[in-house]
């Protein structure tokens, strides 16, 4: 749909004018069989214009991605289907794009082109939108995820997949605890209370137990409020990927303080007369 090849059901994209894009698709190009890898190039551009006042002629590019002088002079036909596919890649940079979209760029890429593309793409100015299943790639060139959740719920997250997954992975943990301590309460209120215990309670707090409590009122509010602006970060995405997991681990750190501090509340308040 941002390529205009697919149109939506409804509502528009406004793409700006200086927009180039470039699309690396799964199905690849159909090249002219008979004509060779260098031709193919330099019928796109005789020099490619690298930004920052780089620039390569169609050979050196074709070296940067690995076809040496002498296969650049080979026919199209006689290239290996990995072969094409980094003649396609070259092809579509070539024609020095802002706004790039790889879909599953490592399918049929070997290992030392796709150390190649992914120091292209590490100095790469421009937007970068990427469809992978290959987390190790996406760790490498991916700064940022949209997360589909499914029935409509799109995730915002400042970071790579596994910053994600670790991040994930710790809110789960963080619920699934949550939802044990409710399930505890619930039984701990529901239960009869032994009336003997309650009677040989002290009913009266001592000067130190006092205190404590007073201070006990301060902190727990003052918590609250830290664990609610967190969750507020957490969820904005105005964090960046380190912050996120500091984020999250002293999120983790207040929920426990929380719960600490509230049951030693209630023990004091439960010995006031």
């Amino acid at each position: 749909m941002l390529l205009g090849e697919v149109q939506p059901d409804s509502g528009s994209f406004d793409i700006g004018e200086t927009v180039v894009f470039g699309y690396y698709s799964q199905e690849g190009l159909n090249f002219d069989e008979q004509m060779k890898v260098i031709d193919v190039v330099q019928n796109i551009a005789e020099v490619i214009d690298l930004g920052n006042g780089k620039k390569m002629s169609a050979s050196q590019f074709l070296q940067y991605f690995l076809f040496s002088p002498e296969s650049q002079f080979d026919y199209v036909y006689k290239l290996s289907g990995g072969e094409r596919r980094r003649l396609y890649l070259c092809t579509i940079l070539m024609r020095n794009p802002n706004f790039l979209i790889l879909d599953e760029p490592t399918n049929d890429l070997d290992i030392v082109t796709l150390n190649v593309l992914e120091d292209y793409l590490q100095n790469f100015k421009g937007c970068l939108i990427v469809v992978s299943h290959d987390r190790y790639f996406m760790d490498k060139v991916v700064d940022h995820l949209l997360v589909f959740k499914g029935n409509g719920v799109l995730k915002d997250f400042p970071g790579n997949y596994t910053d994600y997954r670790e991040w994930n992975d710790l809110m789960e943990e963080q619920e699934k605890e949550n939802e044990k301590k409710q399930k505890q309460n619930q039984i701990s209120s529901s239960s009869p209370k032994n009336e003997s215990n309650l009677k040989s309670r002290p009913k009266k707090l001592t000067y130190k137990e006092q205190k404590e409590l007073e201070i006990l009122e301060k902190e727990i509010p003052a918590l609250e409020i830290e664990k609610k602006e967190i969750e507020r970060r957490l969820e904005s995405g105005e964090a960046n990927s380190e912050e996120m997991v500091q984020l999250s681990h002293r999120f983790s750190e207040l929920m426990q303080l929380i719960d600490e501090k509230s049951f030693r509340w209630l023990e004091l308040m439960e010995n006031i007369d």
